[in-house]
């Protein structure tokens, strides 16, 4: 009876209040906590809320959720979707907590089932082009010093790759995983057993495969306008780091692996289960910029941490590794021993570092008699994915015991001799950077 005298006597005040020219909302909630007792209660002396009040915020809120939810989950098929992963999308909708007969859902998964149902197997050549750095800056590279030929051969422009991208993009390519292409069976006495598999793909589309060839750094200047190393920025995204004109150390967009991380997140569909290439790494100069010796870097301990988180997240982002040998030279003129001791010192040195690997990237393409011991030690090692190289044309053969590849370097010499060799992919003449000498 107390209270609701209380109440009274605030609606009184209330009214007269509002009949004296009104008064400010802090005032009146003054007045009202302190006629039914909450006053310094809440904050700001807002009334309580009344239980009718609270069950209809809580049941927004909890509708509210409910829908945040199912926004989530599906923007998160849709992004599997975008990547081919049809199958994954329509998994992940019918296992997620959520109304399944929300019509959305079930446009969505009708959707996949109809895009799973129209990809084709693929059954033609598989395509493997292969680069070394970027030039950043053509200005700083092509300077005319005694670096500029070797960099206008080696490699090609920041422009001209992303042309090139563009154009495999528009020309139906997507980048595919290896190892897709393999079917592994395991057989008695623990033997594996390797056979080819034709990949699925959408409609209009072609698999290629890409790779950067042994990404150690150890070939450029500084300030000559290329990527020097790799690093984490804040978010933990791999970026490359190279010094402008100014002598300003910049990380960003400036080499293959963000460039290309970059476009395939503006262009999901340009990749096939978020594949993205493979990077081959040597030893003898370290790995992504970073001095791993410790007979020459003082910071090699601090250097080996670095290379691991870098490497640990580009696995996360779809990248792969192979190796390109401790010493990159010819794995074929090497004896027997010295290949041992070779392949020894790369995983003393970069594979403790990397992980696992069953990829070799032959430097500079020259390969090792299959039929010899040298073949056999390889995968007896572990290895069981062997690419070569080729100028022209694209070979890939599945034995049972291990698959071989061939690869065309993406270079500015091959851009001057041989034109027309990539025709096929992408116009080089389209893509040709202006400063190029």
């Amino acid at each position: 009876m107390r209270k609701v005298k209380g109440i009274m006597t605030a609606l009184l005040g209330l009214g007269a209040c509002l009949a004296l020219s009104g008064c400010a909302r802090s005032v009146l909630n003054y007045q009202i906590a302190e006629s039914i007792g909450t006053l310094g209660q809440y904050e700001n002396n807002e009334p309580v809320e009344t239980p009718k009040m609270q069950a209809e915020r809580e049941r927004k809120e909890s509708e509210a959720a409910v829908e945040e939810h199912l926004t989530s989950v599906l923007e998160e098929a849709e992004g599997m979707a975008q990547r081919y992963e049809y199958a994954q999308a329509i998994s992940h909708l019918q296992n997620a907590d959520i109304s399944h007969e929300d019509e959305r859902v079930t446009e969505a998964v009708t959707r996949y089932q109809e895009a799973m149902e129209n990809m084709y197997e693929y059954e033609g050549e598989i395509g493997h082009l292969s680069f070394t750095n970027l030039i950043a800056d053509p200005s700083l590279a092509f300077d005319g010093d005694g670096n500029a030929a070797v960099y206008a051969s080696n490699m090609i422009t920041l422009s001209e790759f992303q042309g090139i991208l563009e154009q495999l993009y528009e020309n139906g390519y997507v980048l595919i995983d290896l190892h897709s292409l393999v079917e592994e069976t395991e057989e008695s006495e623990g033997r594996t057993v390797m056979t080819r598999k034709n990949p699925l793909l959408p409609q209009g589309k072609k698999p290629l495969i890409l790779s950067v060839d042994n990404l150690n750094y150890s070939s450029v200047i500084n300030g000559d306008g290329v990527a020097t190393r790799l690093t984490l920025d804040e978010q933990g995204e791999v970026q490359a780091v190279y010094t402008d004109a100014q002598g300003h150390d910049l990380a960003g967009d400036y080499d293959i692996v963000p460039v290309l991380n970059t476009f395939v997140e503006e262009h999901p569909d340009f990749s096939l289960g978020g594949a993205k290439g493979i990077i081959s790494l040597s030893g003898t100069e370290g790995a992504f910029g970073y001095d791993l010796s410790e007979e020459s870097s003082a910071a090699a301990e601090e250097n080996q941490e670095t290379v691991r988180a870098i490497a640990a997240r580009l696995l996360e982002e779809g990248w792969q590794f192979a190796s390109a040998g401790y010493s990159y030279t010819y794995l074929g003129d090497m004896t027997y021993e010295g290949l041992q001791q070779d392949m020894a010192q790369w995983e003393e040195t970069i594979g403790v570092l990397i992980g696992e690997t069953d990829i070799l990237m032959y430097p500079y393409g020259a390969e090792v008699d299959y039929s010899t011991e040298k073949a056999v030690y390889l995968m007896d090692e572990g290895f069981r994915y062997f690419i070569g190289m080729w100028t022209e044309g694209d070979h890939f053969e599945v034995n049972e015991d291990y698959a071989r590849q061939t690869r065309r370097m993406v270079t500015g010499y091959v851009f001057e001799q041989l034109p027309t060799n990539f025709d096929q992919y992408f116009s080089s003449s389209q893509i040709l950077d202006e400063q190029r000498p």
